[in-house]
């Protein structure tokens, strides 16, 4: 296959593929599952997600991508090349990558992103900002000088922008997102109800009744834990009256940043977003509630964007049209 072009959403919870042509060719969590006595990668993807928590002594099942950023370089790496090679098998030439990245990471991090894909296998890779790519993967339009605000909430951070004529002017990535949703869930079970759950299932439990917004009706869920102090399995109910107040804090956390950068906003670019709206994308703007509370506390209508998870990816696999002209410029 000669010079595929692929774009990648590195997140922090999963990863999604898009090739040029074919649209989205894959969607597997960032886990990897390792031998940690001889290195081994044992598994990768939704294989290596069930392993978690499950594990002997001698297999560790990490994901090594934390807050959005690498945190794990070899096994990063290691994914990566397991990742590419599942998405077009062996090339004849090397792909062009595009990844995104959080929008305030530092050129440490970069690099390490670079590398890391270019030893993976990547004839050359491209970066490219997750703002922007959500905003092109929402559809918008972002060449005019008109101010668009994008809300990106994933699994590691939550990058917020407000871009005009095809660049960020206001943008900011905090590191609370729906990785911290889950932690605040398993540490209110745990203050709560004495019960110690796991991620797995505190992300069960966002999913079916988490809520950041009062609810009509309260909504309630079994889950097993273990009992802090028998040590024993036991089952309890919770409901999503204590959802919402389990979130409270990290929620707050992403309205004041969207606070933030609304106040940073030059007042022409503030204008057009007020009669725009504030557009939402990332798998954690679903949560119950998120838009209403955001939209509730700037006074702006907020959207959720269509197919929200896939947002990035699918910005960044329609950025992939522009390389040629990249390609061009860098030899210029």
């Amino acid at each position: 296959m000669f010079g595929q072009d692929i774009g990648i959403d590195l997140g922090t919870a999963t990863v999604i593929a898009y090739v040029k042509g074919k649209g989205i060719v894959l969607r597997e969590p960032s886990v990897v599952a390792v031998n940690n006595v001889t290195g081994e990668v044992l598994a990768v993807g939704h294989e290596a997600r069930r392993m978690l928590g499950r594990t002997p002594g001698n297999i560790i099942a990490t994901r090594p991508l934390r807050d959005g950023v690498i945190s794990d370089y070899t096994v990063t790496e290691k994914m990566l090349k397991y990742f590419i090679n599942k998405i077009g098998g062996k090339f004849l030439f090397a792909p062009r990558i595009m990844i995104c990245i959080p929008s305030q990471v530092t050129e440490v991090e970069k690099k390490a992103v670079i590398d890391a894909a270019s030893n993976a296998g990547a004839r050359r890779v491209y970066l490219i900002e997750e703002p922007i790519a959500a905003a092109i993967g929402a559809g918008l339009d972002i060449s005019k000088p008109s101010g668009n605000m994008i809300v990106d909430i994933g699994g590691g951070t939550t990058d917020i922008a407000v871009i005009s004529l095809g660049g960020s002017v206001v943008s900011t990535s905090i590191k609370v997102a729906g990785d911290k949703f889950d932690e605040a869930i398993v540490k209110y079970i745990k203050k709560r109800h004495n019960v110690m759950i796991g991620e797995r299932t505190a992300e069960e439990l966002k999913l079916n009744i988490g809520c950041v917004y009062p609810k009509f009706q309260d909504m309630e869920m079994d889950v097993r834990g273990r009992d802090l102090l028998t040590g024993l399995p036991r089952t309890i109910t919770v409901y999503s009256s204590e959802m919402l107040e389990a979130l409270e804090e990290p929620s707050m956390l992403i309205v004041d940043a969207v606070h933030n950068v609304l106040e940073k906003t030059p007042p022409e670019l503030a204008s057009d977003i007020s009669d725009k709206g504030i557009y939402m994308t990332g798998g954690g703007c679903l949560i119950d509630g998120l838009d209403k509370l955001i939209q509730e506390k700037t006074g702006i209508n907020v959207m959720i964007a269509e197919d929200s998870i896939s947002c990035v990816a699918i910005g960044t696999g329609k950025a992939l049209d522009n390389l040629d002209n990249l390609d061009r410029s860098r030899r210029a």
